[in-house]
């Protein structure tokens, strides 16, 4: 569901975004922002579906879920990202290759990088013994590494949220074994203090920007029209996530052989609805597609 339904949700979206909005008279938007667009919305935010979920009661589900998750955000930065190359306007198939060969390595690099920074960081803590059972070192060496891993992707051009990710994976099975009881504590209760003040700035921040003056002065000029543009991105959004997880579901319960190894209808259900949320990571790629500096400028922007 990760990479391939983003993909697929990807495609349908876009392309049914340059069906009907292109002929809506919107702005001065081009295929390139619907293609933007598809990016936007594939990307899902399971967080709140994880929380009512039960790991020890649907282990299964949650997997399902929390995997197609975690893959899915950072398949949706990486399209963003290898779009901001592309060249609508030209397009054939070379062009096309191209933007699948720079999706190709933005996201095979950045999930290389992650893992190298993953490895050096066990390495580092485990071998160099300096500071050593030093609870407030070991902390700010983890955190360090983990940050080292963003920066070398942006310095490279990279998707640094592909290689944090992959970087964390590694760390969380190699480097957070080689420090001591209390350092794992520690960076456990520091990131999850980090991540509670991350997610209350974002709610704030979408919060104070509904109440951005220039955008309900262009949304006010056409009331009805902003109004049946949420509703179409709405329902293409609905059928952009059955347009994989159900088709990809009945592919996968061919190649299972007992029941309790497929994927039911009722869990097909759940999975389809716990990817309808949209959170951090499309509210950063669309202020950082449709704003300048703050302020969306255009008419099209901002609706």
């Amino acid at each position: 569901f990760g990479a391939v339904g983003t993909m697929m949700s990807f495609f349908t979206i876009s392309l049914a975004a340059i069906a009907i909005f292109s002929r809506m008279n919107i702005g001065t938007l081009d295929v390139s922002d619907f293609l933007a667009i598809g990016a936007i919305f594939s990307a899902t935010d399971s967080v709140c579906t994880l929380q009512v979920l039960n790991q020890d009661e649907t282990p299964f589900l949650y997997s399902l879920v929390f995997g197609e998750g975690v893959v899915n955000d950072a398949t949706s930065v990486v399209l963003f990202n290898a779009l901001q190359n592309f060249d609508p306007n030209q397009i054939d198939a070379i062009v096309i290759l191209k933007f699948l060969g720079n999706f190709c390595y933005l996201f095979v690099s950045s999930t290389f990088l992650g893992v190298f920074t993953g490895l050096l960081s066990a390495y580092v803590i485990k071998k160099l013994y300096i500071g050593r059972h030093s609870t407030d070192r070991e902390v700010a060496l983890v955190m360090l590494m983990a940050y080292l891993s963003y920066m070398l992707a942006e310095l490279l051009d990279l998707s640094g949220i592909l290689t944090v990710f992959f970087c964390g994976i590694v760390m969380s099975h190699y480097t957070w074994h080689n420090v001591t009881e209390s350092s794992r504590v520690t960076t456990k209760h520091a990131f999850a203090t980090l991540s509670f003040i991350a997610e209350t700035f974002l709610f704030l921040y979408v919060g104070m920007d509904a109440l951005d003056i220039e955008k309900w002065k262009f949304a006010s000029d056409s009331p009805g029209k902003s109004i049946g543009i949420s509703s179409i991105l709405l329902g293409l959004v609905l059928v952009g996530r059955a347009a994989f997880v159900f088709p990809l579901s009945f592919l996968s319960n061919l190649t299972k052989k007992t029941e309790l190894e497929k994927i039911s209808w009722r869990q097909q259900i759940v999975i389809w609805w716990a990817g309808l949320m949209r959170g951090a990571v499309s509210i950063a790629l669309a202020y950082n597609k449709f704003t300048r500096s703050g302020h969306t400028q255009l008419h099209g922007n901002a609706i």
